[in-house]
């Protein structure tokens, strides 16, 4: 009786199986249905050759009859220009465009470059140390319950003592979400500067992460002798609260990921080292100077 009922099933597998490739057959004879809608589109100044989107779909990369890699962001603003060897015909690129890779037919070469795009950061209205006018901003996104953020604050100070006069460092808060305390810490760092007390608050923060709680918090405001009243109402106010959502998204459309993040006036650093950040401060310096 079983092998009977298993001869049956494999019947009707078979039969749904030929019915679905009739139907199949059948879709694909008929009319297209296929629905066309631009999202966008631009003029070239030159003729492209060939192009590639990065993977999170915010840069697209042209390569043109010019010889030129041309560079824009998903919604047509040009973003910059890399000029190739003649003869490059193809090109791709790593997944966040900060690869290039080019191909080229006339002396059989693969190349492979390393991209960096300046980003415009806004900091108006966030802590700094440093001179206000310097010709270097150093930029910082940071988690007071992240390991690593403690760790770069060191070499930030050596940094700037190193470079009293052209560098000035800013602030910037980004609590990542699987922190539970990273969101209050920030609020209550950005209440400390209403009392001129950021650094100080910044750095004790610091000195017993990433173990904080709120009795830690409240602890810090004392041992700084801040008006407890004024830093509670500040802490919870929608101005504080209005001002890390701007720095979350200003490292969003910075294409932050992660923490700690370093800018030099907007090139990201790829690299946490003295010797690093000063090769990128000393080119910025020398930039300004031509």
């Amino acid at each position: 009786m079983k092998y009977k009922q298993c001869l049956a099933a494999c019947a009707i597998l078979l039969l749904s199986f030929s019915t679905s490739s009739a139907l199949a057959a059948a879709d694909a004879s008929g009319p297209s249905k296929v629905q066309l809608q631009v999202g966008k589109t631009w003029k070239l100044p030159a003729k492209p050759l060939d192009m590639v989107y990065s993977l999170d779909g915010k840069k697209v990369f042209i390569l043109t009859k010019q010889n030129q890699v041309l560079v824009y962001k998903a919604d047509g603003a040009l973003l910059g220009k890399i000029d190739v060897e003649k003869g490059v015909s193809a090109i791709d690129i790593a997944p966040r465009g900060e690869k290039l890779f080019l191909i080229n037919q006339n002396n059989n070469s693969f190349t492979d470059l390393s991209v960096d795009f300046a980003v415009n950061i806004d900091i108006s209205g966030s802590p700094y140390v440093g001179q206000e006018n310097a010709p270097v901003t150093i930029a910082i996104f940071t988690d007071f319950e992240c390991a690593f953020c403690g760790k770069a604050v060191p070499l930030l100070e050596q940094v700037l003592e190193n470079n009293p006069e052209t560098v000035k460092i800013v602030f910037k808060n980004m609590p990542l979400n699987f922190h539970k305390f990273a969101v209050p810490a920030a609020h209550a760092a950005l209440a400390a500067e209403k009392q001129g007390k950021f650094l100080e608050f910044h750095d004790e923060l610091f000195a017993i992460s990433p173990k904080l709680s709120p009795e830690d918090i409240n602890g810090i405001a004392i041992k700084l002798g801040l008006d407890i009243a004024k830093f509670t109402k500040d802490m919870n106010s929608p101005a504080i609260k209005q001002q890390l959502a701007k720095d979350i998204k200003d490292a969003e459309d910075a294409g932050v990921t992660g923490t700690p993040t370093i800018f030099v006036n907007g090139i990201k650093v790829k690299k946490r080292s003295l010797s690093a950040i000063q090769n990128l401060i000393d080119g910025e310096i020398a930039q300004k100077a031509k």
